[in-house]
């Protein structure tokens, strides 16, 4: 092939927008560019939809906060006829003590909740994680095998235990089982996040003189921010929303947690004070929300972050 033949066959050293916009493929035709538009505005219609029916209970117990008794089951629509604020203000002193008491005594299970699932969870996952010992295996197993253990199994034996210790009614037998390590979730849920992180952070600071202490204080929880929070966020919300537990260990009034609460204002004579019930019951869903909305990030990226190794 001669110079000539190839600087004929090269391609131009400039080559103008026209060009090329010409040299490239031709795009999808126009009626099926409408045809995806059509069928993307009506999945985002389906999903909209969707998502308003999982809300509407929701909306409907917010709605109803606002309307005087009498007109909450007659009028079941989301916009109230008439506006009434007084069951906001009848709800939080309707009890023997202001709702901010049982707001108060689940901030206090909740908290010693947290601490544990937090501390002992993540020593017990840090063990099974990185240490060898014997039956190691066996273990993690029966841990695993805990988890499908229902409450409804073992409230009894726990019953019979905590009464004996006179722990009932007290917040003992709600906070104690968690400083050591009941929850099998979170412990799996760490264990799997710990395996994630090399080793050879292990070994380099066992030649820098650490301890297993060291490693796991230093090393471990400072890398494992994604996974206590989302530990913490689950923690919060199933203790908050605890009710069976609640209602079996804490039987005095003055040893009422919100749940607990939110029971005493439904009459089984049918004289419910259904505008208060849902007021508090808005009341008892701000933490939630805030906790959900501010932990979020955290949450999904624990999710993300932790699977099956």
């Amino acid at each position: 092939m001669t110079d000539a033949t190839v600087r004929d066959a090269a391609p131009p050293a400039t080559t103008t927008l026209t060009e090329l916009a010409a040299s490239m493929p031709p795009g999808p035709p126009r009626r099926f560019r409408r045809r995806s538009s059509v069928k993307s505005a009506l999945k985002h219609t389906g999903l909209i939809a969707f998502g308003f029916v999982m809300l509407y209970p929701l909306l409907w117990m917010i709605a109803s906060s606002f309307k005087p008794s009498a007109l909450i089951f007659r009028e079941p629509g989301l916009i109230p006829s008439e506006v009434d604020l007084s069951n906001y203000s009848e709800g939080w002193n309707a009890l023997l003590h202001p709702f901010s008491h049982y707001l108060m005594n689940s901030a206090i299970i909740v908290a010693g909740s947290l601490l544990g699932n937090l501390l002992a969870c993540s020593l017990a996952a840090y063990a099974f994680a990185r240490l060898k010992f014997k039956g190691r295996t066996l273990w993690f197993a029966i841990m695993l095998m805990s988890i499908m253990l229902p409450i409804h199994v073992i409230i009894v034996p726990q019953y019979i235990l905590f009464s004996q210790l006179a722990w009932i009614n007290t917040f003992l037998p709600l906070i104690v089982p968690k400083l050591l390590a009941t929850d099998a979730f979170f412990i799996f849920l760490m264990v799997q996040f710990f395996r994630g992180i090399p080793t050879e952070l292990d070994e380099a600071a066992r030649l820098d003189g650490c301890g297993h202490g060291r490693i796991f204080f230093r090393i471990m929880l400072p890398l494992s921010v994604p996974a206590l929070a989302t530990t913490a966020i689950f923690t919060f919300i199933w203790t908050w929303n605890d009710f069976f537990s609640q209602l079996i260990f804490l039987t005095k009034p003055d040893m009422y947690t919100v749940p607990v609460a939110l029971r005493t204002f439904v009459d089984s004579t049918g004289q419910s004070s259904w505008g208060s019930l849902f007021a508090m019951s808005i009341v008892s869903l701000i933490p939630v929300f805030l906790v959900f909305l501010f932990g979020q990030k955290y949450l999904v990226k624990g999710i993300a972050t932790t699977g099956i190794k």
